[in-house]
């Protein structure tokens, strides 16, 4: 049995008899720690308006302590924790390691299905439709080794595109099933018919599809794919689909019904900005037998269908769950959308400029559909790994500007470039002239 529930019906029993831990916490608090220093947004501003409000943003910015030590262009990582987030969880982190296991067992688990509740109020689903994990990679490794629907012979595909654990776990399938996995490559450069082409091609070419992976915002090039039409494509013919959307949700104005898909995996600690190790695992209800549970986790038991019990962690950073619900509030309080279109256009700034320098190849769509924080770049011709980790010292050590070579992509290894919602816009110019720089040599 998940611990986490152990916990909770034995705390259930025995919680209602005895006192409040001295100083333990409660998710049900988060809320009291946001700042009240955030300016209102006037009435009729529209997030496009509001992304270019420096007063604003400037305010927001001021929620987050960051270094000054370079220009950190790398903020996909994961995502700085807000002043207030972190004052929380370091009391949180502080009550925990007092209050010891009197919390843990007698408080935590009430405390914990409280910050699943609002992870699950925040994503646009079901309680019994999530459970929390360490972070995505945990998330998505339960639910692709855990799908049990295929057989031998059936085919699995993934993308160039796809977080490169993911794919090892997808490749690990014709080990565990019998399955043969295939890949695909994405167009570049990349438009959304051709997008939606290269995976229609691929449903076609492989009749025996029955599973394919697809990655909502990717982190190699930032491209952000049309999740709900594969989907709804794949489903007609029988294939089901698991979503990695650790790019996707946070920092894109969606919840997880918009991906039109029974299975994700998610980041909370990324666009979120809860601490780090916090992520979920999405089954749509009804699906969840299709998942496995973790290592015979439902033995002796009955309830088969309880999303618990395909993750078993173990004992947690309790005081980062706590933590998870003061993120979301703060994050609704600053509104997806208008994070959506600041990010956005400072990604703009950067990009659009860099498209004009002679000898720098932008990997960036110009479709506002395919379009998040995230972009990369190379030197035209530049392609190896090698070449973007050379490109990526060059700018820190002659520049003072961090940005993170990636590589994966069958057109070649990249610089990745990811600004955050408190990046001021002269970060942005300031990689556009060294990119200048860069280019002529």
């Amino acid at each position: 049995m998940n611990p986490q529930r152990r916990a909770l019906l034995r705390a259930g029993s025995l919680a209602a008899a005895l006192p409040m831990a001295a100083g333990a916490g409660s998710a049900a608090a988060a809320s009291a720690a946001l700042p009240p220093s955030l300016p209102s947004v006037p009435a009729g501003t529209t997030p496009e308006v509001l992304a270019s409000n420096q007063a604003y943003w400037q305010a927001v910015a001021a929620q987050y302590d960051t270094t000054d030590a370079i220009v950190q262009l790398d903020n996909a990582f994961w995502g700085s924790m807000a002043r207030p987030v972190l004052r929380h969880y370091e009391q949180q982190l502080a009550m925990v390691n007092r209050d010891n296991a009197w919390y843990a067992r007698m408080r935590f688990p009430a405390d914990f299905e409280a910050a699943r509740a609002a992870a699950a109020r925040a994503l646009g689903v079901g309680i019994d439709e999530i459970v929390l994990t360490r972070g995505a990679t945990e998330a998505l490794q339960v639910l692709i080794a855990g799908y049990n629907r295929l057989r031998p012979g059936d085919t699995v595909l993934y993308a160039d595109i796809d977080y490169d654990n993911m794919i090892t776990v997808t490749r690990w399938l014709q080990q565990r099933r019998g399955a043969r996995v295939v890949s695909i490559a994405m167009p570049e450069p990349f438009t959304y018919d051709g997008v939606i082409a290269a995976y229609v091609a691929a449903m076609e070419r492989h009749p025996a599809l029955k599973l394919m992976l697809l990655t909502h915002v990717n982190h190699r090039n930032g491209m952000v794919l049309p999740v709900a039409e594969i989907s709804r494509l794949a489903r007609a013919r029988g294939i089901d689909v698991i979503v990695d959307t650790a790019h996707g949700f946070g920092q894109l104005d969606m919840t997880i019904p918009d991906l039109q898909a029974d299975f994700a995996g998610i980041n909370l600690h990324k666009w979120i900005g809860a601490p780090v190790g916090v992520g979920a695992a999405y089954i749509k209800r009804g699906r969840v037998a299709d998942i496995d549970p973790y290592m015979g986790e439902l033995r002796g038991e009955k309830a088969g269908d309880d999303i618990r019990t395909r993750v078993h962690t173990g004992t947690v950073n309790f005081a980062a769950y706590l933590s998870l619900p003061t993120a979301l509030d703060l994050h609704a309080q600053i509104g997806v959308a208008n994070k959506q279109a600041r990010l956005r256009l400072l990604r703009n700034r950067w990009v659009e400029a860099a498209r004009t320098i002679e000898g720098i190849e932008v990997l960036a769509s110009a479709d506002p559909r395919l379009t998040s924080a995230i972009a990369s770049f190379r030197l035209k011709g530049k392609t190896s790994v090698a070449d973007s980790y050379a490109l990526s010292k060059k700018l820190v050590q002659e520049h003072g500007i961090f940005a993170v070579p990636r590589d994966g992509l069958a057109s070649g290894a990249c610089v990745r470039v990811t600004p955050g919602i408190f990046t001021p816009e002269s970060d942005l110019d300031r990689l556009v002239e060294a990119l200048r720089k860069v280019a002529r040599g």
